[in-house]
């Protein structure tokens, strides 16, 4: 059985979220035989990676799709969206002063993720593709995704390991790769072509069974709350 969750976690001194659900593509909607029937949906997960940023919400077209503000460094666990060609806009919460909007299409029983990142003045909506598989007994899977603007393409690297991601720049996604499950790592983003790590998460217990993401984000000459920092998403984990 597979649980998703999302567990956005930044380093010291940046509030994380740390919330697990259990989800399915399940509904309420009568057929004429009072039996229910599940449309076809997708699940997406909010992150609010846009350096400067007030807290916000997000409409997937008409409807609030976050159930409380979203500050910059956090997120929220995937939410049921109707397929097809969908609008996300991001806004300030609890106003209607837009943000971002831009379109996407989702696909029945697929999971996503939607990250607001770029600058306060030019502001971007990257929407990933989630693919979520089982690890193979023993392992744990994990990706790097690139959400900060400006910062030169980044390897992902585990200390003292193997290489994980390469040459990811902005809005750059790698593929899952595996890691020995259930063990604790320091991640480090390295420049690439470079030996100069950038940021570090330490102390990373990788699960078992269990899918990550890696996402970058902040601003390469920030010294304040929006400096270059990463976390890590919890995509799945299986049981």
């Amino acid at each position: 059985m597979k649980k998703v969750q999302q567990f956005v976690k930044a380093k010291a001194g940046i509030l994380g979220l740390a919330c697990l659900i259990a989800l399915s593509f399940s509904s309420c909607l009568k057929d004429n035989n009072d039996t229910y029937v599940a449309p076809p949906a997708a699940l997406v997960s909010i992150v609010n990676a846009l350096p400067g940023s007030q807290p916000v919400d997000v409409y997937f077209d008409q409807n609030i799709a976050n159930t409380y503000s979203i500050n910059y460094g956090n997120g929220q666990d995937y939410a049921r969206a109707y397929t097809g060609k969908r609008t996300f806009t991001y806004y300030t919460s609890g106003t209607r002063q837009q943000i971002k909007s831009d379109t996407a299409t989702l696909a029945a029983d697929k999971f996503y993720t939607t990250y607001l990142t770029g600058t306060t003045a030019q502001p971007e909506i990257l929407v990933v593709k989630d693919t979520l598989v089982r690890p193979a007994t023993g392992k744990a899977s994990i990706r790097l995704v690139n959400v900060s603007a400006g910062t030169p393409a980044v390897n992902l690297v585990i200390r003292g390991g193997a290489t994980l991601a390469t040459s990811k720049a902005y809005k750059g996604v790698s593929g899952f790769v595996a890691v020995a499950g259930n063990t604790t790592y320091t991640l480090d983003i390295v420049q690439a072509g470079t030996s100069t790590v950038l940021t570090s998460i330490t102390n990373v217990n990788l699960k078992n069974d269990s899918v990550y993401t890696v996402w970058l984000r902040g601003v390469t000459t920030a010294t304040d709350a929006n400096k270059l920092t990463a976390g890590i998403q919890t995509n799945a984990y299986y049981y």
